[in-house]
């Protein structure tokens, strides 16, 4: 049965992985529905995040390929309901919205938004949160009418794990990173 998976892929900092982890990807022709690179909790390893929607075994097999390519040291994977994941969304609005329709405000207010920033052209609001709640907000401000819209995808986080395979994963961590002597930790 197909679902969404996310890969937390960490590897060293090197030219040209990103390009090589999606590859990976691309040949078994799987669309990558949400993609971000960030610096893990590891100094000098990045964490790159990938949602597919395929079947488990192509998840599994994936991750096998992804942990044969050299630069990575881990590749590990997760269904959607295994994993604690927000979104941020912003909303441009014209100012002139906010101010002539108390409207606006309660619909930023039902939908637990903020307001970024405010000048006299246009207004940009704030959503944090799961995908439909974002979608449900851009739905309500369309009455008011939207500039522009920007999500930034899915940001994700395992839930809580045993303390084995917590062990285990900082072992792999200590065995593999690649720090400088100047940024060295000790866990």
């Amino acid at each position: 049965m197909n679902k969404n998976y996310n890969f937390a892929i960490y590897s060293n900092d090197q030219a040209g992985i990103l390009n090589r982890i999606t590859a990976v990807f691309s040949r078994v022709n799987l669309n990558i529905e949400a993609l971000s690179v960030c610096e893990s909790e590891q100094n000098g390893v990045f964490r790159h995040s990938v949602q597919v929607h395929c079947d488990h075994a192509t998840a599994f097999r994936l991750s096998k390929q992804l942990e044969r390519q050299i630069e990575v040291i881990r590749a590990a994977f997760q269904a959607d309901d295994e994993m604690i994941q927000q979104e941020v969304a912003l909303y441009k609005i014209a100012s002139k919205s906010m101010l002539e329709q108390t409207l606006t405000e309660q619909i930023i207010h039902r939908h637990h938004a903020r307001v970024l920033s405010m000048n006299s052209q246009f207004t940009v609001i704030e959503k944090t949160g799961q995908r439909h709640e974002s979608q449900a907000l851009f739905d309500d401000l369309s009455v008011v009418g939207v500039l522009e819209f920007v999500r930034s995808g899915p940001v994700s986080i395992s839930k809580p794990m045993n303390a084995e395979a917590m062990s285990h994963d900082m072992s792999v961590f200590k065995q593999n990173a690649t720090c400088d002597a100047d940024h060295q930790v000790d866990v």
